[in-house]
């Protein structure tokens, strides 16, 4: 699904002349064509394979979160700024009481946590915001580092 609107920041305004590639709400049975589209389009806004991958972990986890902590429900959006994959998913739930969830990987008896611990180490920037209206959380990864993830690194030999 392709929108014309560009993201917006907090203060909903236009953050630039961006093209979102993927605007989808969803629940909990449309995971599996919510994960075909950001792997399809991940790969024509120029993501490589092991980085579509990354954006994979982050966006199942992210939207997972929604429908467990966010009211059964979500939207996700996915564009290209320059040379940044921007995903963004949203939902209508409680919000987080840590906006820093996920800074510190959990303890081995934690009950949660690990989710957003796995896309704060995947994702090169992560921003949590909680609002009146719910939370949205925006992961973006750069395609254009001249230093990749470690674990790109590790993949490529």
């Amino acid at each position: 699904m392709t929108s014309p609107d560009p993201p917006v920041n907090a203060r909903g305004r236009a953050t630039g002349p961006e093209v979102v590639v993927v605007d989808q709400p969803f629940t909990a049975g449309d995971l599996y064509s919510l994960r075909a589209a950001v792997v399809a389009h991940a790969s024509s806004l120029g993501a490589p394979p092991v980085q579509a991958e990354r954006l994979l972990i982050v966006a199942s986890e992210l939207a997972t979160n929604a429908i467990r902590h966010g009211g059964g429900s979500g939207r996700l959006r996915l564009w290209r700024h320059h040379t940044r994959l921007h995903l963004e998913v949203s939902d209508h739930g409680p919000g987080l009481a840590d906006p820093t969830v996920g800074s510190k990987p959990p303890g081995p008896m934690a009950a949660g946590g690990r989710g957003m611990w796995i896309c704060r180490q995947l994702a090169d920037d992560l921003h949590v915001i909680n609002g009146p209206a719910g939370t949205t959380i925006t992961a973006t990864l750069d395609l254009g580092s001249p230093h990749p993830h470690p674990d790109d690194r590790d993949a490529a030999t």
